[in-house]
């Protein structure tokens, strides 16, 4: 004798990255909010914004690493975003597999570009 069979079967396939994306973007959104609201709020302290003050503030490796973070939050939120554009909009796969790696390759070099201009300072 079989065990009943009850309710409706549904076959689960997909990339299951919902919850997951939902929760990466609101953290990096916290993220990027802060690092704005610091930087706003180092814009209006009194003084002038000059060359100075930033290379004072960027010559800290404290600013330096906080700045990289909310740099790569950045690029982990645009990357959500962008992946959801491709999955959702560009139906061949081929054109969308390269559009992916394109979207990889260019963040990567984005990545570069931040850490060599952070670490000039």
């Amino acid at each position: 004798m079989s065990a009943p069979d009850y309710g409706s079967h549904r076959l689960v396939v997909g990339a299951h990255y919902g919850f997951r994306d939902w929760l990466a973007q609101r953290v990096t959104a916290v993220v990027l909010a802060a690092y704005a609201l610091f930087m706003l709020a180092f814009a209006l302290l009194p003084g002038a914004v000059d060359y100075a003050r930033w290379q004072g503030l960027f010559g800290n490796e404290a600013m330096k690493l906080f700045s990289l973070v909310a740099f790569l939050a950045l690029l982990y939120h645009v990357w959500v975003g962008v992946r959801d554009i491709w999955m959702d909009y560009v139906k061949p796969v081929g054109l969308r597999l390269s559009l992916q790696v394109l979207s990889i390759v260019w963040l990567l070099a984005c990545v570069g570009g931040a850490v060599q201009v952070l670490w000039r300072v």
